[in-house]
């Protein structure tokens, strides 16, 4: 046995491949460029790039179950349906897919890859978890750090923020457990918080006013934009935080299948003094 974990050096890959090599399960992390951080073997893979599909399984023949963090584009489905019957073909029985708590099977993105595996003679787990920590540190750092606020389209909605540490505790669980107990599990934290709440978690972490401003959907897509994400998957993402203010992710919480332990206080705490929220 052996997993190929995609996104190998990603926010959710990097915990959970430290949790396998732990329990010496043998592991390959794909990434754009193949290299990877000691003591990992690494392979070169890119989801928009077919030549690349082999070079994986040219590391390592052995490979049985994958786990698949999708390419950050909107219409994912082509690629990810061609490197998941590859895959198939080349023996893997086992795939753990990581899709969104308010993404149903069938349903746009990464929806229709979980409708895809369901159609196929295979074990597989959709991992359904609400927002990252780490999101924080990545998709609001520039107004954090520029303007002392939190900018999206997520109104007073609630939120029940999750580590990826969480998540990787369940994910090495659907890859490596004999049977897999849940197909479809909704993961959220301990804790609903809204963007104002978590504003004023940053405000006594680092020491200086933290604001939330909530825009509108067409306002927070251009913001996205600006960032350099793909019109199509800005106007998604906006979406998403729409519905967030429209209170789904609150329902989501209330009938997950999974709860971390870890808390989102604690995160901030521990990364108070990360580059990303330095003011300029």
């Amino acid at each position: 046995m052996t997993v190929l974990l995609t996104g190998g050096t990603g926010k959710s890959a990097t915990p959970l491949a430290n949790l396998l090599l732990k329990a010496n399960v043998p592991l390959i992390l794909a990434t754009r460029s193949g290299k990877v951080p000691a003591p990992f073997r690494g392979a070169r893979f890119d989801w928009l790039d077919a030549s690349t599909y082999q070079i994986p399984f040219e590391t390592d023949s052995n490979i049985d179950r994958i786990y698949l963090i999708p390419p950050p584009v909107l219409d994912m489905f082509p690629p990810m349906k061609a490197f998941i019957d590859f895959a198939i073909q080349k023996g893997v029985k086992r795939f753990v897919l990581m899709s969104a708590a308010l993404l149903e099977e069938g349903g746009p993105a990464m929806g229709k890859i979980h409708e895809y595996l369901h159609s196929r003679q295979v074990e597989y787990c959709v991992l359904r978890p609400s927002w990252f920590f780490d999101n924080l540190r990545l998709h609001y750092a520039d107004y954090i750090r520029k303007n002392d606020e939190i900018v999206n389209a997520a109104g007073s909605g609630l939120i029940g923020w999750i580590s990826t540490e969480d998540i990787a505790d369940v994910a090495f669980k659907a890859l490596t457990d004999q049977v897999i107990e849940h197909s479809n599990p909704v993961m959220v934290g301990p804790e609903l918080w809204t963007y104002a709440q978590i504003a004023q978690l940053l405000s006594d972490a680092l020491g200086r006013k933290i604001t939330h401003r909530s825009i509108s959907g067409d306002e927070y897509t251009k913001v996205m934009v600006q960032r350099g994400m793909p019109e199509d998957y800005a106007a998604f993402m906006s979406n998403m935080d729409v519905r967030i203010a429209g209170g789904l992710e609150e329902k989501a919480f209330h009938r997950a299948d999974f709860v971390g332990k870890r808390r989102l206080q604690d995160f901030i705490a521990k990364h108070k003094d990360a580059e990303e929220w330095k003011s300029v």
